[in-house]
């Protein structure tokens, strides 16, 4: 190659964030802190695809994605970075993302993990990391992270979303209301992306303003954070940032002057058990609930994806191979596999 194109290579790669950095409260300043800035990403479904897009676009040194899922035909709508080869491949979601990142930019460095998030997994992802995202499907998850953040003191950006609606938080250890804080306790029975569907741009919404405040973070201007809850429904055109400071508890156990971080704790975590001989996969939640059977059935019968069998005690909902039975105290039977992790991707798909 000559020099002249050499040259005029350089000056490319020179040139690629200068947008960016042309934007007067960023700078180059900030630029160079995302450049060696390490975040890491839970969940590589639609929330997750957008968000590495979003910070390896932008130049964020190192982004680590860990995922347990594999990538469906009913991804392709909203999750960006996977193509129809990925679904038909069946390609775990996290390596998908990794392959795709790396043609978009091979300065990031990307770590990708196959993996269920849980205590010791989580324990070992942190390591390194500046910030935390939220990409998850689940309370469960999300309450481990706010956990570990609160005790590692690492910032995370909650963010969530369904239908039309959608929701996000930064949430800053010592100094903001902690995810305990804000729900108390796990939801469970609520809505999901596969009992109620989900529009993409609700999905944008949602990782535009989780990235906006991660680049504020990353880039050295916490000053111009939100500092409130955001909430959102693009459908009924209504847009609420809700001042939460008041919410903080000082004696609470994640985020209070005496924690005990209780999500770490094996007492405070979804419990699953391989029944022997059954090829079934019991979970129960960390503690006894009151679920209503009567709106968990019609919920899951408007899907028309399954058969739906209802009793005093029970409902069952048979779809493909596998058949979930779940109790009125929130227990639920996954028949039909043997594979825990496959069991806990059914049982949040319609369950939350």
């Amino acid at each position: 190659m000559k020099s002249t194109e050499k040259a005029g290579v350089q000056i490319q790669q020179n040139d690629r964030y200068s947008r960016q950095e042309r934007f007067t409260p960023f700078g180059p300043e900030g630029q160079r802190r995302l450049a060696s800035s390490h975040v890491l990403i839970i969940g590589a479904g639609a929330l997750g695809t957008g968000i590495a897009e979003t910070l390896v676009r932008g130049g964020v040194g190192t982004v680590t994605i860990a995922d347990r899922d594999y990538v469906e035909w009913s991804n392709l709508q909203r999750q960006q970075l996977f193509q129809e080869n990925d679904a038909a491949e069946r390609c775990p979601k996290a390596v998908a993302a990794q392959r795709r990142l790396k043609e978009i930019n091979s300065e990031t460095i990307i770590h990708a993990h196959v993996l269920d998030v849980g205590v010791e997994e989580l324990e070992e992802l942190i390591q390194g990391v500046d910030l935390i995202m939220d990409a998850t499907d689940n309370f469960d998850t999300r309450l481990l992270m706010n956990d570990m953040a609160q005790k590692h003191r690492i910032p995370w950006i909650y963010g969530g979303c369904v239908g039309s609606y959608g929701v996000t938080y930064t949430i800053l250890p010592g100094k903001t209301p902690c995810l305990h804080c804000l729900l108390g306790t796990v939801p469970f029975g609520g809505e999901t992306c596969d009992t109620a569907g989900i529009i993409a741009q609700a999905v944008q919404m949602v990782t535009a303003n989780q990235t906006t405040e991660a680049f504020k973070l990353l880039g050295g201007y916490p000053e111009d954070l939100r500092g409130k809850l955001l909430s959102f429904d693009l459908w009924q055109n209504e847009y609420v940032a809700i001042a939460v400071d008041s919410v903080k508890k000082a004696d609470c156990p994640s985020c209070g002057t005496h924690p005990t971080y209780p999500y770490l704790s094996a007492a405070h975590r979804q419990k699953t058990d391989v029944l022997c001989g059954r090829d079934t996969v019991q979970i129960r939640p960390a503690k006894p609930i009151q679920v209503n059977l009567k709106e968990t059935a019609d919920r899951l019968a408007s899907l028309g994806e399954g058969r739906v069998e209802q009793n005093p005690f029970l409902v069952s909902f048979s779809v493909g191979t596998h058949r979930l039975v779940i109790f009125a105290d929130g227990r639920a039977l996954i028949h039909g596999t043997k594979d825990v992790t496959e069991a806990r991707k059914i049982y949040h798909r319609y369950l939350g």
